[in-house]
């Protein structure tokens, strides 16, 4: 076994180190030492991002296919059909002086989509009531092909760089060994993560657990550009915004009761409306931003840490969209539905976004691995219009991508044997300028705490001591250097945050210390802490109820 461990093909347990190697050394499959896993490599630290990342490449392809049939994010889902009617402005002007896309042209018109609601970390069965972040994603067929606009209730995220997402989400899933989610395993993360505590005081909050799926808010999160006729750009943020249904959200306690009687709750609320004919409604509304740095700004506008003030780039209302039909079957219009940040239209572009710009790889990577490499001819995820390819073979190849007329031997291009041709060229291409040196580098302005700071004073009351609570009772099973560091960034963002937080776990802010006694005796679990670890997040019993299982389990006779 020795030998084998010297002379053998690798692994963990191989002794065969490279200078400056050790047992815990990070590297890829290939072996190759990991020198930085926090930034992609970039032209300049602000990006974007280069086609050769390859350590990104690796990293984020093994973590598209860690999950099989189910997605890795986003598994627990459901959707429905209906359509976005454009008001053909953006605020009170025309839309077209901002974008060509003609999704948004001409007031009234109205394009068929398809909506599919999840929450992010869970797998397919669990309960729609557990602290997360909820995914809405929007697949618009409109008249020049397929838009997907992906993103989240939220309007932030926990990371700014694409590099970081594998272990995020890693922290936020089962530990591999119980197969159980740790709070100690999220907030080790986390308070290495200081940009993140915005997220997490949005996700603490009420606002990590909508009551529904109708009431609650949708954003792109990421920054893209809008590009008119004449080849200028905006930077642009997407917010969906309840109209007639408003807006509500849960605490922890009131989502504990819900959970206990319907753990698909939000699902069915959704079908039920439909059905009923009280379709949801929700108004799309931009922010857009000049196309460069802003130095004026203490934040960098591509930072999905954070949110652009509303009092500088106001919302703009753009058009709404209305839920007015559920799905025949679930699997065939829901489950096998695939979105992509890099589907877009012509009017619509990318920006340098870092987080974007992986995104855009890992998400149509995943559908191609989950559902298939030909997961674009199924009905839900055609275009509603011509289509034409030269692709060929593939699992679950249903036809080939070439109209009547076109030589069936021809699948390539150029030709002179009637295969297919290009399209022309349309409209002023927008042709950013980049330059840089190719950096895996933080961006500069970080300015990690100021935005989560002014979210915490901005919470109500009831809001904030259900945070408060919710914080406390996750951090309290974990290793007291990870509950201090935590508070230490907490109060970073607000005094009052940080010292509430550490009052709850019976530590003295100021001066960073434990008082054990103290903690022991308001500890927040209604019995006992996990043996080992934490529990999940905002569980306050979670530990009780594995003994609650059996001593409240009544006997039964073998059969």
């Amino acid at each position: 076994m020795d030998n084998y461990k010297e002379q053998g093909p690798g692994g963990a347990d191989d002794h065969r180190f490279a200078e400056g190697e050790g047992e815990k050394t990070l590297t890829t499959r290939q072996g190759h030492p990991v020198r930085t896993n926090q930034n992609l490599r970039t032209i300049g630290n602000r990006g974007p991002a280069t086609l050769e990342n390859y350590d990104y490449i690796e990293k984020i392809s093994h973590f598209d296919r860690e999950r099989i049939p189910e997605r890795v994010v986003h598994a627990r889902g459901t959707g429905a059909h209906g359509y976005f009617e454009t008001y053909g402005k953006a605020g009170d002007e025309p839309v077209e002086k901002y974008t060509r896309a003609k999704v948004f042209s001409g007031a009234g018109k109205k394009t068929p989509v398809l909506v599919r609601f999840s929450t992010v970390t869970h797998s397919a069965g669990s309960p729609e009531t557990l602290r997360d972040p909820r995914g809405f994603a929007v697949k618009f067929y409109t008249e020049d092909g397929n838009w997907d606009l992906v993103g989240n209730n939220l309007k932030v995220f926990f990371i700014r760089d694409a590099m970081k997402f594998p272990d995020l989400i890693h922290s936020f899933k089962p530990d591999p060994v119980t197969n159980i989610q740790d709070s100690e395993r999220i907030f080790d993360f986390l308070s290495e993560t200081p940009e993140s505590m915005h997220m997490v005081t949005f996700l603490f909050s009420p606002w990590g657990i909508p009551a529904n799926y109708r009431q609650m808010q949708g954003s792109g999160v990421n920054t893209y550009r809008w590009v008119n006729d004449e080849g200028k750009a905006v930077l642009v943020k997407y917010h969906w915004e309840p109209l007639k249904q408003g807006i509500k959200n849960l605490t922890q306690e009131e989502a504990n009761e819900i959970q206990a009687e319907n753990f698909n709750h939000a699902t069915q609320d959704l079908y039920e409306a439909i059905e009923s004919g009280d379709y949801p409604e929700w108004e799309l509304c931009v922010q857009i931003m000049e196309d460069h740095e802003h130095p004026e700004l203490d934040f960098d506008p591509l930072d999905d840490t954070k949110l652009w003030p509303d009092d500088q780039f106001p919302f703009l209302k753009v058009g709404k969209m209305v839920l007015n039909k559920n799905p025949d079957n679930y699997f065939n219009e829901i489950e096998q539905a695939a979105f992509g940040t890099g589907v877009l239209v012509d009017g619509l572009d990318f920006s340098d976004d870092k987080m974007l710009q992986g995104r855009t790889f890992s998400y149509s990577d995943t559908q191609r691995y989950r559902v298939g490499a030909n997961y674009q001819q199924l009905p839900a995820n055609a275009p509603k219009k011509h289509a034409a390819t030269n692709y060929e073979g593939g699992s679950m190849s249903y036809f080939v991508d070439r109209p009547e007329g076109s030589n069936p031997h021809v699948n390539y291009e150029p030709s002179s044997l009637n295969g297919l041709e290009e399209s022309p060229p349309k409209k002023a291409p927008h042709q950013p300028y980049v330059e840089g040196k190719l950096k895996k580098e933080p961006i500069d302005r970080e300015n990690n705490f100021k935005q989560a700071g002014e979210r915490y004073r901005m919470l109500k009351d009831w809001e904030r001591d259900d945070l408060i609570n919710n914080l406390v009772v996750s951090l309290k099973p974990c290793h007291t250097h990870i509950q201090k560091k935590m508070v230490s960034l907490l109060t970073q963002c607000d005094e009052d945050y940080g010292s509430r937080v550490a009052e709850g776990l019976g530590m003295n802010a100021a001066a960073g210390q434990m008082n054990e006694e103290f903690a022991n005796d308001i500890t927040p679990s209604k019995g006992k802490l996990p043996k080992r670890g934490g529990s999940p997040i905002g569980s306050d019993g979670a530990a009780d109820a594995v003994d609650q299982a059996e001593e409240k389990g009544h006997e039964a006779d073998p059969y």
